[in-house]
């Protein structure tokens, strides 16, 4: 098979030397994906939840190093040597069956991530539409009109068209858009400052007195360490970090994360603080984000707030598809795209997928992560401790029941745990990756008995 082919994603096979790409895709990518539309529904969330300016300005430092981290020292690493797609890695350990109720959670959870990207994009749409659309707030779940969902369809089916041109498109879309928005977000948060007539930053962020406090130090740091979990401790990453021409690529994870995270969040946090103090808004309501971004910097903040979305659903959608197409391998990488983008616009158009989430990000994490710690047992310690690596392709199985049980049962005690103890989604994603970990080295012992001798030399 030549190695270049039109269209060719290499979902099957590992990447080829010539088509490895240089550190600026991923720069780029990394910033225009993660300094996204959902930054403007994140950051007021934190004020709505009461975080105190300490919380917000030292936790999230503290967070999102934690997460460059992991990208480049577990998620880059394993990337780089194996070069294949999450989906394919995971059907060689797990079995053909097993990874095809993988994939449908994958997918179907990434489609409603981006939903939520879509979501975003759509309330600056409705800035100009005026009293035509009625915008939602933190309460909507469902939709709030006729003219509310055409929009989300819209963008919906627009960015699904990116999407299908594959990686490298994704990746250019995000290089020439995210220095654009990142100065968007900070020229919003200058503009607040001015208007609020103080460059006290920390007295701003600090919430009054007898606020509720839903959210604290440890909280944030979690949060913003595990809000991509599914991402880089899942290993979702290994589909766009296998073109990575060395695992160091993985540093490009700090332009998303400090800039379109770190400075993001608290630029989007200022806008709902600014409402609340001038304008009497009710921060646990809060306000839609095209209105604030628009007040604060006009039109090139409405524009900017559908770029942002748009950066990040593309290669959302683009990562959910490869999901779908690694379930049916006989369908294009195209179709298992035009189905992400499908889902995606149908969730787009409920806003409880973005309204709420802090919640639905720590969800999605604690169910997605854990197989990532299976991934990193194969590569890291299979040989070390007498397992074998691939298992499922040595063996000729379809079902690798020790893989399955060690990602349900944390799983299952995770959102148990959120479900009836309370304990906040976002901190059970490290938990439960490690015990995934653990119980798969157990499992395999005890199930997966076959000879080494299986393996191919």
């Amino acid at each position: 098979m030549a190695d270049e082919i039109v269209g060719d994603e290499y979902e099957r096979r590992p990447v080829p030397e010539t088509a490895l790409k240089g550190p600026t895709s991923f720069w780029g990518m990394y910033a225009g994906e993660h300094t996204a539309g959902t930054e403007f529904m994140i950051g007021p969330l934190f004020v709505a939840w009461g975080a105190t300016a300490f919380d917000l300005i030292v936790g999230l430092l503290v967070g999102n190093l934690l997460a460059v981290l992991t990208w480049r020292f577990v998620t880059a690493e394993i990337a780089t040597q194996q070069r294949l797609t999450l989906y394919y890695k995971l059907e060689k350990i797990c079995g053909r069956w097993l990874v095809s109720f993988y994939n449908l959670a994958n997918g179907v959870l990434f489609c409603f991530l981006a939903g939520a990207m879509v979501t975003v994009s759509a309330t600056a749409i409705g800035v100009p539409l005026g009293d035509a659309i009625r915008m939602p707030t933190f309460d909507d779940v469902l939709p709030t009109g006729l003219v509310w969902i055409s929009t989300c369809v819209v963008l919906g089916v627009l960015m699904t068209v990116v999407a299908i041109r594959g990686y490298a498109f994704v990746a250019r879309v995000g290089h020439v858009a995210s220095p654009w928005m990142m100065l968007v977000f900070v020229a919003c948060g200058i503009t607040v400052l001015a208007k609020l007539d103080t460059w006290n930053l920390y007295a701003l962020l600090e919430p009054p007195a007898g606020t509720k406090k839903a959210i604290g130090f440890w909280g944030v740091v979690c949060f913003s360490w595990f809000c991509n979990a599914a991402m880089h401790l899942g290993m979702s990453d290994l589909s766009i970090l296998r073109y990575a021409r060395k695992p160091s690529y993985g540093w490009a994870s700090a332009a998303g994360m400090f800039f379109g995270h770190y400075v993001a969040w608290i630029c989007a946090a200022l806008l709902l603080v600014y409402w609340v103090r001038n304008f009497g808004a009710n921060p646990a309501k809060g306000v839609p984000p095209g209105t604030m971004v628009y007040d604060a910097v006009g039109w090139s903040g409405i524009v900017c707030v559908i770029v942002a979305g748009w950066t990040t659903a593309n290669p959302t959608i683009y990562r959910a598809g490869l999901a779908f197409q690694g379930m049916f391998p006989s369908i294009s990488r195209t179709t298992g795209t035009l189905i992400a983008g499908a889902v995606c616009t149908v969730a787009s158009i409920f806003p409880a997928f973005a309204m709420k989430l802090l919640d639905f990000v720590g969800i999605y994490g604690t169910i997605l992560a854990p197989v990532g710690a299976i991934i990193f047992v194969d590569h890291f310690w299979a040989h070390r401790l007498g397992l074998i690596s691939d298992y499922a392709e040595q063996t000729n199985a379809k079902f690798n029941t020790a893989a399955l049980l060690a990602w349900i049962i944390p799983v299952l005690v995770g959102l148990s745990c959120y479900q009836l103890l309370n304990v906040q989604s976002f901190v059970l994603p490290l938990p439960c990756w490690i015990a995934s970990g653990i119980l798969y080295v157990l499992f395999s012992k005890l199930m997966n008995r076959v000879s080494a001798k299986v393996v191919v030399a």
